[in-house]
């Protein structure tokens, strides 16, 4: 009897002091008052969230939509918030130890903040999209990130402050790091900033059609900080350094309105003066008189210069149609016309030829 006496007035002492002080009756009621929470936790989650949901879905602004989107990580986060709070509240700790649990309380309601204010500034690209003419689509996704890299900086350096590190040495000791990394990534600023011009200059845009003149072309599928994704024509994916398109001359194709048409027409030198009269005016009036063109740009068609084997007519003109596909048709209309005004005023084309005169003695 006196064994179990003994264990008895142990076990009862050790359930009295509990842990850090805390007898384990406060210990199971906080976990009690906790796990209440949780179960709030999942009614939001159901029930409340659910609901914005719908009520946003009925609006026709994207806004708001985007808006109960966003805080559906931060409203799952503040019943877990407010459970530890109440929890460690109703217990009854020494007073080191209660220092050490308001400063976690603190931690979790301050990432609760920065999260709320991360998490609006996704929103906030809707009222920015309305800059469209200012800012690139591309420009505003930037300023978006780049806000919210900021934002979870300094909610870091706030945490840090609670628990006592200073973070103006880590700041010191980065800014040394950040001179010396950029000594060795001056390749990654320059194409930092060359991206920056990119975006500012709205040279393209995501969906445009490039030609960069001995480096790349195709159809731009990314812009990022340090490169640019292209889709080429054969479907293979092409990762270009912004500085490219800072210092090469770069051609939006997808901006063309008017498509050249530029062409030398080679005829026998047999071809009468009148013939290559009527053959030019013909051209001329055949492009004029065509709803393929654009006579307000300029047309040209004239006798341009003898060549070694030809009489070159130079024809230039632009397409009304700014669609690639229907330039091709537009060029393939003009060629069959211009052959049909060259036979009919029967003249020949050129080709290449050599006339070898053979001297006899």
């Amino acid at each position: 009897m006196e064994v179990l006496n003994n264990f008895k007035d142990l076990f009862l002492s050790v359930w009295d002091k509990g842990i850090m002080g805390v007898d384990f009756v406060q210990i199971i009621i906080g976990i009690i008052i906790f796990f209440i929470f949780l179960v709030f936790r999942g009614l939001i989650s159901k029930l409340i969230i659910k609901k914005l949901e719908i009520i946003s879905k009925r609006t026709t602004n994207k806004l708001d939509d985007t808006f109960v989107k966003s805080m559906v990580g931060p409203a799952r986060f503040l019943p877990i918030v407010l459970g530890v709070f109440f929890a460690s509240y109703y217990m009854s700790f020494s007073e080191e130890t209660r220092n050490f649990v308001d400063n976690i309380n603190r931690t979790l309601i301050t990432i609760l903040i920065f999260w709320i204010i991360h998490q609006i500034i996704e929103p906030v690209s809707y009222i920015l999209s309305g800059l469209d003419k200012i800012l690139t689509r591309e420009l505003i996704g930037w300023i978006i990130k780049s806000l919210k890299i900021l934002i979870f900086i300094l909610g870091a350096a706030a945490v840090l402050e609670l628990w006592g590190i200073k973070i103006g040495p880590i700041i010191a000791g980065l800014g040394l790091f950040g001179v010396a990394v950029a000594l060795g990534a001056q390749d990654l600023f320059k194409n930092l900033i060359s991206g920056i011009l990119v975006l500012v200059e709205k040279r393209f845009k995501m969906g445009d059609w490039i030609r960069v003149d001995g480096i790349i072309e195709g159809v731009v599928e990314r812009i990022g900080f340090r490169s640019t994704v292209v889709r080429k024509f054969d479907k293979s994916l092409a990762i270009i350094p912004n500085f490219q398109f800072a210092e090469n001359a770069v051609i939006n194709v997808s901006q063309t309105t008017n498509w050249l048409i530029s062409w030398i027409i080679t005829l026998q030198y047999d071809t009468t003066i009148d013939q290559l009269k009527t053959i030019r005016n013909q051209i001329e009036e055949h492009i004029n008189e065509s709803d393929d063109f654009n006579q307000s740009i300029g047309v040209a068609v004239r006798v341009d210069k003898f060549s070694d084997s030809s009489i070159d007519m130079y024809v230039r003109c632009f397409s009304k149609t700014d669609s690639w596909n229907e330039w091709l048709s537009v060029k393939e209309r003009l060629a069959l016309g211009i052959k049909e005004i060259v036979e009919k005023n029967g003249a020949s084309f050129a080709f290449p030829s050599q006339s070898i005169y053979v001297e006899k003695k």
